[in-house]
């Protein structure tokens, strides 16, 4: 029996195995969902047991644990470090999903559930394809780490400290990477770069208590109106960010990520249109779209509250309001230095009457960039274009993973990301879903993956 013949005659128990991972739920940044981490790293453990992997162990990471196993074949071979991770996000808002978000439904080739996209399917088919070779070969063709973490999606607070307790263990030529997305369902991709993040709230004083709109009203300082011209300071005309010292440090993209944007001839009126814009075009060019997207970093307000949000009225001129704001960064930016240019653009503008705190959310992260001569990345898109009958398009990601960065960093160790999830899938939002042929798609490649890297050594 070969290691393909094995992974299809075992499908359905593989497709059982996501369903109940996708039962758990495993929500990193809600403390209520405490019991369901436990069980997921649990449910990590005890799969990668069943694989083969040995030294199974929870990592003490200072929050939720990151799971670890390997299987070290020969001390000659390349060693590949897999990553991925268990937690994922709210499902929130309920009422928005067809069916219950931890009760996996599968219909029309799908299977949707909380997390089955981001990362739970991507991350079980590395293991799955291990057991695979476990089961049929006696060896993996190289030596194989997984490491799969618990705070991903509540910004991996912990994973620098993480990878940095457990350098040694941790080692490795490549990190392979089931996180992450191809760009489209009907192109094949390979990601070789992703924006970095800094997050902040700020919230605006003016007077010390809420006021009557009708005794204090055109004398007082109104909070909600400096913060809205506030805001209204940071972007241009062109919706670009216009504070300075922003930009600072950042440097230009890969000509080959230009070039796959080029011959994409991406359809800005249909994106408009899938995410229901119906007030015309933005942006009424494709290549300029996706430019902004991939290759320009931003600074976006996602949520503004102060005063009163009950039915009817309230005639009152509150005290406060507040803002939170995420800024997606590119190569040479620097979270550290973006955050100190926000804030001098906060102080600078502020209006007379009114007093401001700013509070920085975590340390932030890099943009990450793939060495477009690595040979695993070539490997890798060799594997995807027999796979799937065409050169993939290197592409970029406007999300952030920061896993790149870190690894870098701590291991001296470059990554590539290999993931079988579509950006189309709706995770984050309610409705998430997998297609399941790119489930099986996954287990052939990474088959594939793991046989060349092992040659090419």
């Amino acid at each position: 029996m070969s290691v393909e013949t094995y992974l299809e005659d075992n499908y359905p128990a593989a497709l059982d195995d996501l369903k109940a991972f996708c039962r758990i739920p495993s929500v990193s940044t809600d403390p209520a969902f405490a019991e369901g981490m436990r069980q997921a790293a649990a449910f990590v453990g005890d799969r990668l047991r069943k694989a083969g992997f040995s030294a199974v162990e929870m990592l003490d990471s200072g929050g939720h644990p990151a799971v670890y196993g390997e299987i070290l074949s020969d001390p000659v071979l390349p060693t590949y470090l897999v990553y991925g991770h268990y937690d994922v996000q709210p499902p929130d808002p309920l009422e928005k999903w067809m069916t219950p978000p931890f009760e996996p439904d599968e219909r029309d080739g799908r299977l949707y559930a909380r997390g089955v996209s981001d990362d739970k399917g991507p991350l079980l088919i590395p293991i799955i394809v291990a057991e695979a070779f476990m089961r049929v070969e006696g060896r993996l063709p190289v030596n194989l780490k997984v490491l799969i973490e618990g705070e991903e999606e509540s910004g991996s607070p912990h994973f620098a400290h993480t990878l940095e307790k457990y350098r040694d263990k941790l080692g490795c030529d490549l990190v392979l990477s089931a996180d992450g997305a191809m760009w489209r369902p009907d192109k094949p991709s390979i990601t070789v770069a992703s924006r970095g993040l800094a997050a902040l709230d700020i919230a605006i004083t003016g007077a010390a208590k809420d006021l009557h709109s009708g005794r204090h009203g055109g004398s007082a300082p109104n909070p909600i109106a400096a913060l809205a011209g506030l805001l209204a300071t940071m972007h241009g005309p062109d919706g670009r960010v216009s504070v300075e010292g922003f930009l600072d440090g950042a440097t230009p993209p890969d000509p080959k990520i230009v070039t796959a944007i080029e011959a994409s001839q991406f359809d800005s009126a249909a994106y408009y249109r899938e995410i229901g814009v119906a007030g015309g075009e933005p942006i009424d060019n494709g290549r300029e779209l996706l430019i902004r997207q991939w290759l320009e970093p931003t600074l976006e307000f996602n949520g503004i509250w102060g005063g009163y949000q009950g039915k009817g009225t309230k005639t009152v001129i509150p005290n406060t309001a507040s803002a939170k704001i995420t800024c997606r960064l590119i190569a040479g930016q620097k979270p550290d230095a973006v955050i100190a240019a926000i804030s001098r653009h906060l102080h600078e503008h502020l209006p007379k009457g009114f007093q401001l705190e700013i509070h920085r959310h975590g340390p932030g992260s890099e943009a990450e960039f793939v060495d477009p001569d690595l040979p695993a990345l070539k490997i890798s898109e060799e594997v995807l274009g027999e796979l799937l009958g065409a050169k993939p398009l290197r592409v970029a990601m406007g999300a952030t993973i920061p896993i790149g960065s870190a690894f870098r960093n701590y291991l001296g160790s470059p990554s590539i990301f290999f993931s079988f999830s579509t950006a189309d899938e709706d995770y984050h939002a309610p409705n998430e879903f997998l297609r399941l042929g790119n489930f099986k798609l996954g287990m052939r490649a990474w088959t594939m993956l793991l046989r060349r890297l092992a040659t090419s050594a």
